[in-house]
């Protein structure tokens, strides 16, 4: 019974992990592929660092980094299977249990869940007392490529991904409310650290779009350190005074650039 268990940890592990890591090679790869490599002459203009060129070294750093937090969502996997073992958490099987509107509204509670969790201790994560320890790992890449989305240091990877075991703990999700979350929590991820911007120059301006971040946002937050801790959407940021001063400014200039 023992080795069986064990067998079972090992298989939710390698689940966890092959899964974490296909879907940051996916989403990263295939970023990579057209923004750095294909496309990368044609919108040489939307380069947000015109100043900054590519760095071999770092694209490695990140990528050796991202790989390792993938073994940290890994055992998140074990924890979480583990808890529902226990009968700890609130996931559930079947859809009608709670209904489909329900089913939707935990998918944007979960994200806004996450907006929050994430701002919160990623300021934490920036105190002098634990930046060099759990925040600077990340900060190597000052101008940073989709395979970034994930280069944290273990400390933080665990912090990182905390966020599922907490929510199914707090309130009922569906397997399939946690997957979609995950795969908008990469494609968001790889687009703040596209290090290109595609947003058109009025985004900003309209009432509705300005609480989205940008790519712009999370980059300037990789050159300035000090500014922009928020990672969906721009609410936190506004409220609690942490956006670069020049934030818009720069978005603006950026997003209006010509191509030569």
């Amino acid at each position: 019974m023992e080795s069986l268990d064990y067998n079972k940890f090992a298989l939710v592990f390698f689940a966890s992990f092959g899964i974490a890591t296909i879907r940051y090679l996916i989403f990263a790869g295939i970023a990579f592929s057209l923004f750095w490599v294909l496309w990368k002459k044609k919108l040489q203009h939307k380069w947000i660092q015109q100043d900054r060129v590519r760095d071999n070294s770092k694209i490695r750093h990140e990528i050796k980094y991202s790989l390792l937090t993938m073994i940290v969502f890994g055992f998140t996997g074990i924890l979480v299977f583990t808890m529902k073992s226990l009968g700890w958490t609130m996931i559930y099987k079947d859809i009608s249990e709670y209904g489909l509107p329900y089913f939707f509204v935990s998918l944007i509670a979960l994200i806004l869940f996450h907006d929050t969790y994430f701002y919160w201790t990623h300021r934490m994560m920036h105190h002098p007392k634990l930046f060099k320890k759990m925040h600077l790992t990340h900060h190597i890449s000052t101008n940073p490529s989709p395979w970034a989305a994930f280069a944290f240091n273990p400390y933080e990877a665990v912090v990182e991904a905390g966020i599922v075991p907490i929510a199914v703990l707090l309130f009922p999700l569906h397997g399939l409310t946690i997957l979609f979350f995950l795969l908008y929590m990469t494609f968001l991820n790889v687009l703040g650290h596209l290090a290109f911007e595609l947003f058109p120059k009025n985004f900003l301006r309209n009432p509705i779009f300005k609480w989205h971040n940008t790519s712009t946002h999370h980059n300037m937050h990789h050159r300035y350190f000090h500014c922009n801790y928020g990672l969906y959407f721009n609410w936190w940021d506004r409220w609690m005074n942490t956006n670069h001063v020049k934030y818009q400014s720069t978005f603006e200039e950026v997003a209006s650039r010509q191509k030569v």
